[in-house]
């Protein structure tokens, strides 16, 4: 197999049509619109109705950045879903597969929770580089708002549903330049979704547990210190594996989960407000879905060009976090 280099040919990104502000979410809890957006810097979240699945929002993002790349899905050799909310707990990726009706594609799920996107990208970068594959599709999507507890002020403030999607390409020129992934389980607990067994006995010597999965549950002070130390730390080895300073950035975008935790890591890092992209008072905490979707309206209103270095760093649950560096688009010919 020949070894071959990566690039973004084009992205997409798909939210619900229903937008929650600040407002209506005070009439849930005791809350309000100055307490929220100034401890987060949300106003507003998309959140999808009951009829709505991960699937088919996965889908239209997809589509958009197929459509970006001029890529038939026919032309795609693998599907990967970084998702933690799927509509199937066997997985999403193979539903998505059939409605683009990418009849070449292997699909399946990744579940890294809001570090999705960069531990897909990392993965589907992997596949191309050793010659396996030469198109890829990666999604980035959750529905959290399934998994919230709306009663929960702490929690349910936080989280918007969405999708975003990029289409990565065999390239003679290897436009991902450096990249590092880490996980820490020992502070699992300070965000998770977990599994909670009730017994059952199926006989007088032999019980089982059978249950569902609590609301999402997190420590935000420990989740915020965390952030703020580890992400700049994560950004300067993907730097230094890409042989560059922070200088060399034209764009940083972070896992969108909060206003202060992304300036703080700009600031750490000495990277201007300027080239920092946020749509997060818009969307809020869409998870894996955040990267993609703030890349894909960075793109389309075409404040990032071909060529732009781009650093991208998702965090949150496992707890996992991780950094990439590329630059966007295709090289010219």
């Amino acid at each position: 197999m020949i070894n071959t280099g990566i690039a973004i040919a084009g992205s997409g990104s798909a939210t619900p049509s229903v937008s929650v502000d600040n407002h209506a979410l005070s009439q849930l809890v005791e809350t309000s619109d100055e307490w929220i957006a100034s401890r987060t810097g949300i106003r507003y979240r998309k959140l999808a109705s009951a009829e709505t699945t991960l699937s088919a929002i996965a889908t239209r993002a997809a589509q958009q950045a197929l459509s970006m790349a001029q890529v038939d899905p026919s032309e795609i050799d693998l599907i990967l879903l970084a998702t933690s909310t799927a509509d199937d707990l066997f997985g999403s990726a193979g539903q998505v597969q059939a409605q683009l009706g990418a009849t070449q594609a292997v699909a399946f799920d990744l579940t890294a929770a809001c570090s999705g996107f960069v531990f897909g990208l990392v993965t589907a970068a992997q596949f191309i580089r050793t010659g396996v594959y030469r198109n890829v599709l990666l999604i980035g999507a959750d529905v959290m708002s399934r998994w919230v507890d709306w009663s929960d002020r702490t929690t349910c403030v936080l989280f918007g549903d969405g999708a975003g999607a990029v289409v990565l390409q065999a390239s003679e020129c290897d436009r991902l330049l450096g990249f590092e992934l880490r996980s820490d389980g020992n502070q699992n607990a300070c965000l998770n979704l977990s599994y909670q067994p009730q017994p059952k006995a199926l006989t007088d010597q032999i019980t089982i547990g059978q249950g569902n999965y609590q609301s999402v549950t997190m420590n935000g002070q420990e989740v915020y210190r965390f952030a703020v130390t580890k992400v700049p730390e994560v950004i300067e080895k993907a730097l230094y594996r890409a042989n560059m300073g922070a200088e060399g950035i034209d764009w940083l975008i972070l896992h969108q989960a909060n206003q202060r935790i992304m300036d703080a890591v700009a600031q750490r890092l000495n990277i201007p407000a300027e080239k920092v992209i946020s749509n997060l008072a818009n969307y809020g905490n869409t998870s894996a879905a955040s990267i993609p979707l703030a890349l894909d309206e960075a793109v389309r209103e075409g404040k990032i060009q071909p060529g732009d270095v781009i650093a991208v760093s998702g965090f949150g649950a496992g707890l996992s976090w991780g950094a990439s560096i590329f630059q966007w688009g295709k090289p010219s010919s």
